[in-house]
């Protein structure tokens, strides 16, 4: 993935941002809403579902499908951006993505309302997290985790619910993801995340922004 602009420099921010990485399934989002924080779905940030530069995967049982689950389907430098326009001014135009339609269908400003802290969450967050320190942007990064089969059996609940995708599609998918889980923790830790369940990551976020 890019690491953004290598000629960036430190931001003297008053704002910091806190990153919740973690599987797809693990409680991010569930997470980011009990702490009574402004929060950047970082998952907004991918690509179109049409744009030939998406990565390909190749699962048993059918025929091969887009890899949403590799950072390559999701534009790290908006991302990053987005942060630091967050930290530096306290709104920015964020995308609203459908994760159904595999598609941006609008925008909306996220305003932080004065907050000295604020969430960004998403399958991805662990790629910010050494642009963000670079930048002098970074609160604190965690990586939520829980029991693989529960984080299995919560991911595909959701996103039969919410139609996400055709169901095969979505059994593949977490069958795949299942078998991944660990290498995904792992891979967070490597890029800077404390990695905690849910209960664990509330108490110590909840105690660092007061």
């Amino acid at each position: 993935m890019p690491e953004g602009d290598p000629e960036a420099t430190p931001t003297a921010a008053r704002t910091r941002v806190v990153v919740l990485a973690g599987p797809s399934g693990s409680g991010k989002s569930r997470l980011a809403g009990r702490l009574g924080l402004p929060v950047l779905r970082l998952d907004d940030f991918y690509r179109e579902g049409d744009d030939p530069a998406l990565p390909r995967l190749d699962l048993a049982g059918g025929e091969p499908i887009v890899d949403w689950d590799h950072p390559d389907s999701w534009h790290h430098d908006a991302a990053v951006a987005a942060v630091e326009e967050l930290c530096a001014t306290g709104r920015t135009d964020a995308p609203v993505y459908d994760l159904a339609t595999s598609s941006t269908t609008g925008h909306h400003v996220l305003d932080l309302g004065g907050s000295a802290w604020f969430v960004a969450e998403g399958i991805f967050a662990q790629e910010v997290v050494a642009e963000c320190e670079r930048r002098g942007l970074l609160g604190a990064a965690y990586c939520v985790t829980q029991a693989p089969l529960t984080t299995f059996w919560r991911r595909l609940s959701r996103d039969l619910r919410e139609h996400r995708k055709p169901p095969l599609v979505l059994v593949r998918r977490g069958l795949h993801l299942l078998r991944a889980q660990r290498a995904v923790v792992e891979d967070a830790r490597a890029k800077g995340c404390s990695v905690r369940s849910p209960r664990a990551a509330h108490a110590e976020i909840a105690r660092l922004v007061g």
